[in-house]
Formats: structure tokens, C-alpha cells, sequence
């Protein structure tokens, strides 16, 4: 495995910042002009598709694909307006063997690393069964549980791992990889909130902020939409 010390002077890390903006923004216009019912295949193929599309267009099925990509891309903006003049590099989108993509891998290098999945399950609220380590949802005022498949705890201990062996791709040495704090986090995309009555034992203070973080294979720290800039910032806060 090469080093950064042999990284090949043509070393090209994945598309980021600007590059992966503009990515997006292809993939979302693309699928303004193509009719969600196109099979995934019909797409692939098509003479119209400009280079960015297969990277981020392609990841998820045709009727959440729009929404999905709209909120990579303004959540990018928002990472990137905050956080460009600190060094911050925002990878979107990056595939993981044949699981959901990482919706966001986030790197101040040599500081910290942050993997953040981003979901909504409609007019859901979010619990935590303490006994069986699992997150369940129900409907809003409503009984009745479900359990969260694929469980988001599992998938970003998942995302952890991959890091640890695909570390060459970001120009890595084995030492940031590893060694360097990360912050697992999953984002609930409005109308999917927290429950209100979750247990008090189970927030944790991250900087100046009070956050929901479950664990199971690490932790995890859940919250929503409107609270990204700020839950970064207070991690960055506890790097220094």
C-alpha cells in the first residue's frame, strides 16, 4: 500500500468542494428533464447524460433520487460557505461495495473526519430501544414500532471500516486514517424528528451543544436538518 510520501505526483482526490457541487447540480438537472419512470439502465445508456451523472445520479432509485440529490447539494453549500476558509473538504456521494452510498464523507485533513447520513422516513419519529441497540420509528402520535432497516448505527460503522481500507484514495497515511477522531453522524431530514421523550441518559454534550449519540460499534450522533453547521462546528471545537 503507498504512502503519502509515494503518492504518484498525477494523485487526484475524488471530486469535492466545487467539483462535487457542480456534480449535483448536473445529476439534479438531468432528472428534471427525464422522466422519473426511465429504468435505471435506459439512463445509463443514454447519449444525454452529462459525466457527472453516473457518479451521483445513478446511486439511488429513480422516485427519491431528486430529493436525495437536492439535499446533497444544499447541504454542500451550506458545509462549504461555513467551512471553506477553515479547509474543509466535502466528499459526496461515495459508493461503498454494494451498500447505500456514503451520502457525505467530511475531512479537515490532519484534524478530524466526519461521515454523515442524511434521511427521512416521512411524518416519522425516531426511537432508541436500549435492550436490543436497534433505532425504531413510528408514526407521529401514533403506537407502534418498527425497526430502522438497514440500521444506520451499523451502516456508519460500515463507512468507518471502508475508510480504513480505501485510505489511499484521499491520499491518506495510515495514521490519519485511523488515529484521527471521526464523528459518525445521521441527519433526520424534515418531517422525520427525534422523539420527544427520549431518555436523558442518552444525550451527550459535543462542544456547547446537548446531542443525541447512541451507541452500538461506537457512537452515533443524531440530529436534525437545521442543526448541521452548528454540530460541526462544536465538534471542531472539541478537536482543537
Amino acid at each position: 500500500m503507498l504512502t503519502v510520501k509515494d503518492r504518484p505526483t498525477n494523485f487526484q482526490l475524488p471530486p469535492h468542494n466545487e467539483a462535487a457541487l457542480e456534480g449535483l447540480r448536473e445529476a439534479k438537472n438531468v432528472d428534471s428533464t427525464v422522466a422519473l419512470a426511465t429504468s435505471r439502465s435506459a439512463i445509463a445508456t443514454s447519449t444525454i447524460a452529462p459525466a457527472g451523472w453516473l457518479l451521483f445520479g445513478l446511486a439511488y432509485k429513480p422516485l427519491v433520487r431528486v430529493e436525495k440529490i437536492t439535499r446533497l447539494e444544499k447541504l454542500t453549500t451550506v458545509l462549504l460557505d461555513e467551512f471553506k476558509d477553515q479547509g474543509i473538504q466535502v466528499f459526496p456521494v461515495l459508493q461503498i461495495e454494494d451498500k447505500n452510498p456514503i451520502d457525505f464523507f467530511i475531512r479537515f485533513p490532519r484534524k478530524t473526519h466526519l461521515f454523515i447520513s442524511i434521511r427521512s422516513l416521512g411524518d416519522r419519529e425516531v426511537v432508541y430501544n436500549e435492550t436490543r441497540e436497534i433505532i425504531q420509528v413510528r408514526k407521529k402520535n401514533k403506537g407502534g414500532l418498527t425497526s430502522w432497516k438497514p440500521c444506520p448505527l451499523l451502516e456508519l460503522a460500515d463507512y468507518e471500516k471502508w475508510l480504513n481500507k480505501k485510505r489511499d484514495l484521499f491520499g491518506m497515511s495510515s495514521r490519519e486514517a485511523t488515529k484521527i477522531r471521526t464523528a459518525k453522524v445521521l441527519v433526520l431530514w424534515h418531517p422525520t424528528k427525534k422523539a420527544s421523550n427520549l431518555k436523558e441518559h442518552l444525550y451527550t454534550e459535543v462542544g456547547s451543544m446537548k446531542t443525541l449519540a447512541l451507541r452500538r460499534k461506537g457512537t452515533m450522533f443524531v440530529i436534525q436538518e437545521e442543526e448541521v453547521t452548528e454540530f460541526v462546528k462544536s465538534w471542531l471545537a472539541t478537536c482543537e
